[in-house]
């Protein structure tokens, strides 16, 4: 909504607010969303004409379970636009080995790429990561895999390929599982994940649960996310921690547990929103 992304522009100039740059995080977190080429492409414009830098995460492109969707790179679109070849935007690109398919979340491996920046900018970016630890050599190992991965022919190709394939196909599952299962849900609407690793379902809750959470001083959503940890064991996060429009509650979940244990975490969040409506319905 390039709008709304001018009204906030506009708005947090007004208020003095010195805006620099903008952050993108394609496929999406906490929405499971993938951009299309022409919103890709209104972005990377839109920096352009106000002069911010953007910082593209993209961690999850390789994630993308909707067929009728497909990852499109700040960078492709900053070559089709024309504002690579004429070095109209400063964008810095983000992956990681700690989310995306890979997901190995205990090997700390990743690297940014920077487009258009001055050569003395890239130079103080770089000595400002040499001052810091680098990552472990497993983390360094990963990073190179997930780039440069076996080649056909090689000897560990078709291991490597049939163990992403399996991983992806399940995570393509378990989206659906949870998605479906939500949405199935009286009181929830949950938007079709089509990417990354998450759901961000909606929530309907009753005004005595909205009352009691405000005499606490708290979110609806943190109210209802700390009932469901403490009555499932299932940890959620508030949707209120994303910037949600006002009068929306709901709460991010992942589909990472195994495929089982994703239908049943379902169906006690189920269980749970029946009892907590119970509870604080008037």
């Amino acid at each position: 909504n390039m709008e709304e992304l001018e009204r906030s522009y506009q708005k947090a100039k007004a208020e003095g607010i010195n805006v620099v740059s903008l952050v993108i995080i394609n496929p999406g977190n906490p929405t499971g969303s993938v951009l299309s080429k022409e919103a890709v492409r209104d972005v990377l414009k839109f920096c352009a004409k106000h002069n911010l830098v953007l910082m593209a995460d993209e961690v999850y492109q390789e994630n993308v379970y909707d067929d009728n969707a497909e990852f499109y790179s700040c960078k492709r679109a900053a070559y089709d636009t024309g504002l690579l070849q004429r070095d109209g935007i400063e964008l810095v690109s983000f992956h990681s080995t700690s989310k995306g398919v890979f997901g190995e979340c205990g090997r700390r491996g990743g690297y940014m790429e920077l487009v258009g920046f001055d050569e003395k900018v890239k130079a103080q970016l770089y000595k400002l990561a040499s001052a810091s630890l680098c990552p472990s050599v497993n983390g360094q190992i990963m990073t190179s895999l997930m780039v440069r991965g076996p080649e056909p022919g090689d000897e560990s190709y078709d291991s490597h390929e049939a163990e992403k394939a399996s991983i992806f196909e399940s995570l393509k599952r378990r989206a659906k599982i949870v998605e479906q299962g939500l949405d199935s849900i009286p009181g929830f609407s949950c938007q079709p994940a089509q990417g990354a690793m998450y759901c961000f379902p909606s929530v309907e809750l009753p005004q005595g649960a909205i009352d009691a959470a405000n005499e606490k001083e708290m979110s609806p959503d943190t109210l209802y996310a700390v009932s469901l940890l403490e009555n499932t064991g299932i940890c959620v996060v508030p949707a209120s921690g994303f910037g949600q429009k006002q009068g929306r509650y709901g709460f991010r979940t992942t589909f990472l547990p195994p495929e089982g244990e994703m239908a049943r975490a379902v169906e006690a969040m189920k269980k749970h929103h029946e009892e907590f409506c119970k509870t604080y319905t008037k």
